[in-house]
């Protein structure tokens, strides 16, 4: 194995501040099996610039001239789509590739597709690579991929696993060789992956800029000697980089020599098992990461150090309990865990004895308490209550600027767009899209790709067949035959929340019922890949708390921190919330929108509050917007019904909030005023 060629692009060695980032790629360069490295960093942290710059520092490969699926001359595929190759074929050496997958590529086009012409005329089965098969033996680079839909992020994480990609279409089965290093890069404030897929990442890394100037100093030093004179700034780092590059064909014929003990096993499976990581994955990644980091290091034998990087990379992003929890990982429980499955001493090396040196203090030096009867006090000792919550108190209105918090949520009632259109594939609303049901079919436009509809292809060439010759035994099949199927599944949507905050929402007791609802609705939201939006109103106007994002982990900290009181401006609300939703369909057209309004109903800001309101609902109708008005009316006492009245004026699913949960029975509108 040969070290790469002299670097064309930004050097790897000339990335600043990202140590953890850097050691992550090498380590997944050196072992690919370890699964991929996930990168998390805001906005313009040079993540793509490091991914990048790895290709530069990767071995070139050898592959059989000809071959589609870079095949190594030395251990050919025997599967291999353009095989069975020569015994001894001829070689051709290339640098490692770096394939990018856009946000929108189809399924087609990431595991490639059949050439149906040629299989419905000829009777043979011609495969048309897909990226998989052109980042085999080199690095498959995937920006933004919380924003890819989960079934392709299935298929990269399922072909990373395995090695292998596979095709099936209409009874046609073709497999070959997908080994690739697997880098995704992503903003969480545009939404994270859900936990299942964050698992199948071998490693993670939180990138986050320094705020250190010295270090900004350099990274503004080196970008800009860079784009000043770039082949200088190539030259420059040329050593460095042949260096990086021979040290990691060294790794690599190392790995196989590196002996994983059982003492490191064990390391490993205690410090999995006492960060309570669901599965077993954790623990292979762990153990593949440390002995990969025990080969860069130039070891044989996997030791106490290796176990602390790989679980430093490893672990952070398989911890999370709630969706809405961030990755993460405590380096004091780290070393608490590495210590406590570290093989104790042999007590005659201990100096200080049996015990020795145990002091019973704290850590921050003050004397432990070690009465168990102020043990047993402190425990037996009541919370205090909150004020406002106790119970010899009654609930109160809540004073303005009051922040109430919710409480644990609950599966949501499915909130839809009731008519089926088009849109990006989900799992909300009905629509048609590129995964579903096949409903139909359609005519080709060009060299479009997606699946094909075989029998009504075949049903639109059967006409011309003798017009156009044929003799043999298959079909004459011309492009402009070709169907493509039309399917309907799920979309998903963009859900925009438009939420009363004023005073008239009511006791604490109530405005924490009706955050529990929304954060179970946004729950819901996350689990469905919808994009979701937050609109608030209260005292004299209306509040944009949230642009439309595909975070919705940022949409329940917004709503957590919403303060409450004053009046209710809720014509404002409306018109803001239909000023939002004008320019997300400028943004995304493809993404249909769902209103949900949180409301009582009441309007109290202004004259004639209340009619301004229906207006405003009344345009928000005539423009076909979606919505489902969540009704905040308390249920005992006299119930005004304002919300219900809002709801026929939008042409809007009306729901009281109890009826938010699942399960719960819609009451009908004289059952309603029955209670």
């Amino acid at each position: 194995m040969r070290p790469a060629s002299p670097s064309t692009g930004f050097p790897f060695t000339a990335v600043v501040g990202m140590d953890d980032l850097q050691l992550a790629l090498i380590l997944a360069a050196i072992s690919p099996a370890i699964g991929g490295v996930l990168i998390r960093g805001e906005k313009g942290t040079a993540k793509s610039t490091a991914v990048r710059a790895l290709t530069e520092i990767l071995p070139p490969v050898d592959v059989v001239p000809g071959c589609r699926f870079s095949c190594d001359p030395e251990h050919p595929d025997p599967t291999c789509p353009d095989g069975p190759h020569p015994a001894e074929p001829e070689t051709l050496t290339r640098p490692a590739r770096l394939v990018e997958l856009p946000v929108g590529a189809t399924e087609d086009r990431v595991l490639g597709s059949l050439h149906l012409e040629k299989a419905l005329a000829e009777g043979i089965t011609a495969y048309e690579p897909g990226l998989l098969a052109a980042a085999h033996r080199g690095l498959l680079y995937v920006d933004e991929v919380n924003l890819l839909h989960d079934h392709l992020v299935d298929v990269l994480l399922d072909a990373a696993a395995m090695g292998r990609a596979t095709v099936e279409r209409d009874g046609v089965s073709v497999t070959h060789a997908a080994r690739f290093v697997l880098v995704g890069t992503m903003n969480p404030e545009e939404g994270e992956l859900r936990p299942q897929l964050l698992d199948r990442f071998g490693l993670t890394v939180d990138v986050v800029a320094s705020r250190d100037p010295a270090v900004r100093v350099e990274v503004m030093r080196a970008r800009l000697g860079y784009e000043a004179d770039p082949d200088a700034f190539i030259a420059r780092y040329d050593g460095p980089q042949r260096e990086l590059a021979e040290r990691i064909v060294k790794a690599r014929d190392l790995l196989a020599e590196v002996i994983l003990t059982d003492a490191a096993l064990r390391q490993i499976a205690e410090i999995c098992a006492s960060f309570d990581v669901d599965g077993m994955r954790a623990d292979l990644v762990t153990a593949r990461t440390a002995v990969a980091h025990a080969a860069w290091s130039g070891r044989t034998v996997v030791e106490v150090e290796d176990v602390r990087a790989a679980a430093k990379l490893a672990l952070p992003h398989r911890r999370r309990r709630n969706p809405f929890d961030a990755p993460g990982l405590d380096e004091e429980q780290l070393e608490q865990a590495i210590q406590d499955s570290t093989p104790p001493q042999d007590p005659d090396d201990d100096p200080d004895g049996p015990g020795g040196g145990a002091d019973p203090t704290d850590a921050d030096g003050s004397p432990a308490d070690t009465d168990p009867a102020a043990q047993d006090r402190a425990e037996a000792e009541p919370d205090r209550a909150e004020p406002g919550t106790g119970p010899n108190e009654r609930p109160g209105p809540t004073p303005a600027g009051q922040v109430v918090g919710s409480s644990e949520p609950f599966k949501a009632r499915l909130l839809s767009v009731q008519a089926a259109g088009a849109g990006v594939a989900g799992r909300r609303s009905r629509a048609i899209t590129e995964a579903g049901r096949v409903v139909g079919d359609r005519q080709r436009v060009g060299r479009e790709s997606g699946r094909p509809h075989l029998l009504a292809t075949i049903r639109s060439a059967a006409p011309h067949q003798h017009a156009r010759g044929r003799t043999g035994a298959g079909l004459a099949v011309r492009a402009s035959d070709v169907r493509l199927a039309v399917r309907e599944g799920r979309e998903g949507n963009l859900v925009l929340f438009c939420v009363d905050a004023s005073g008239s929402m009511g006791t604490k007791k109530r405005m924490g019922e009706v955050k529990t609802a929304i954060v179970s609705l946004l729950l819901d939201a996350y689990q469905r890949r919808d994009t979701v939006g937050l609109v608030t109103f209260a005292g004299a106007d209306a509040t944009v708390a949230l642009p439309p994002t595909g975070s919705v982990e940022t949409a329940v900290r917004r709503l957590e921190s919403l303060p409450t009181g004053g009046r209710t401006p809720l014509a404002e609300g409306l018109l803001q919330a239909a000023e939002v939703l004008r320019i997300a369909a400028i943004r995304d057209p493809r993404r249909r929108p769902l209103l949900v309004l949180v409301t009582d109903g009441r309007a109290t800001h202004g004259e004639n509050a209340f009619a301004k309101a229906r207006r405003a609902a009344g345009w928000l109708a005539q423009h076909g917007i979606a919505t489902v008005v969540v009704d905040c009316e308390p249920r005992r006492g006299v119930r005004l019904g304002l919300a219900a009245e809002l709801a026929a004026d939008l042409h809007a699913e009306y729901l009281d909030l109890g009826e938010v949960a699942a399960g719960n029975l819609i009451r009908t509108v004289t059952e309603r005023k029955a209670a």
